[in-house]
């Protein structure tokens, strides 16, 4: 049976409001958090992006759940070498573990350091490279790595947790799945695609962790959830490599023109009739995924909490 986790996001919420929503959640009945790792929000009226490896720190002290980044890109803002130590030391203070989820990163996030932002089979090649060093470095060992995009020199942690972290690789295509399950500890898709799970489990994920998400809008007027989806989350229905490839907020607000409301009520649910949340969370788990993990787009958190803790969580 699938877990069910709650997915905090950094782009909408400071850090005060994602502790006091991570303890809703595990009050709720959920079972696992996430959290995002952006420098940006995808457009300003989401409007924060605070640094996630502070709030995962208060995060474990506000509660007991399993914990996990989803995702952080350690190939461009940030140094691997640096990530590891980052989430070495959240690790060993997340008394319910921790799970280190890692991507190709966006320009969004990835350019504001003044790099060029590579090809996609580029940022995959400086992913696994990335990895590696990581998972020495979370050995114990000191490590020295002149590599193709990386140089580490020296470098060991002394605080680690009482297991290396496991590393958790998202894809969305079929290189990046090729990799996650060559190379990942897990994997993470946010699409309920039982073919990409079939390639990952048959190409080398065999019974390791699959984990999903998806964003909802509860409330009452159905109507004002699709408003205020298209509002916020308008980014998630681009097409295509935007997504990756957009330097700023401004240019996601830009290209979010071209999302309509209708677009956003076939693809989004929206509203409080349970049967549809449960129907959506569903999906992954037919689909195959270990972890699902919801986000609460609308306002009325508490609402949320209890309706998922009364209607939803005990249906699933």
């Amino acid at each position: 049976m699938p877990q069910y986790g709650y997915f905090l996001s950094c782009e909408q919420y400071g850090p005060a409001e994602l502790i006091e929503q991570a303890r809703m959640a595990e009050q709720a009945g959920f079972q696992a958090l996430w959290i995002s790792d952006h420098y940006h929000p995808w457009n300003d009226e989401q409007g924060q992006s605070p640094f996630v490896w502070s709030v995962l720190g208060a995060l474990s002290e506000a509660v007991s759940l399993p914990v996990g980044t989803a995702v952080t890109c350690p190939t461009v803002r940030t140094h691997p070498a640096v990530v590891a130590h980052a989430a070495a030391t959240a690790a060993a203070m997340s008394p319910g573990g921790f799970r280190l989820g890692v991507g190709t990163g966006e320009a969004l996030n990835e350019h504001v350091v003044g790099g060029p932002w590579p090809p996609a089979h580029v940022r995959l090649e400086m992913l696994e490279e990335a990895v590696q060093i990581m998972r020495r470095l979370f050995s114990g060992e000191e490590v020295n790595h002149r590599g193709t995009h990386y140089t580490v020199e020296n470098a060991r942690l002394y605080t680690l947790p009482d297991e290396p972290v496991p590393v958790d690789i998202s894809g969305f295509g079929p290189a990046a799945t090729a990799l996650a399950a060559r190379v990942g500890d897990g994997y993470i898709t946010m699409m309920p695609d039982a073919s990409m799970v079939e390639q990952y489990r048959k190409g080398g994920g065999g019974g390791k962790l699959i984990s999903g998400g998806t964003k909802v809008c509860y409330g009452a007027d159905r109507e004002e959830c699709v408003r205020t989806v298209h509002r916020l989350w308008a980014n998630e229905l681009l097409p295509g490599e935007l997504g990756q490839v957009l330097p700023s907020p401004k240019h996601f607000e830009q290209a979010q023109t071209l999302v309509t409301e209708d677009m956003v009520r076939e693809n989004r649910v929206c509203g409080d009739d349970a049967d549809e949340h449960v129907a959506e969370l569903r999906r992954f788990a037919d689909a195959g995924f270990d972890r699902i993990y919801v986000n609460q787009i609308g306002p009325d958190l508490q609402g949320f909490f209890d309706f998922y803790r009364t209607k939803v969580l005990p249906q699933l």
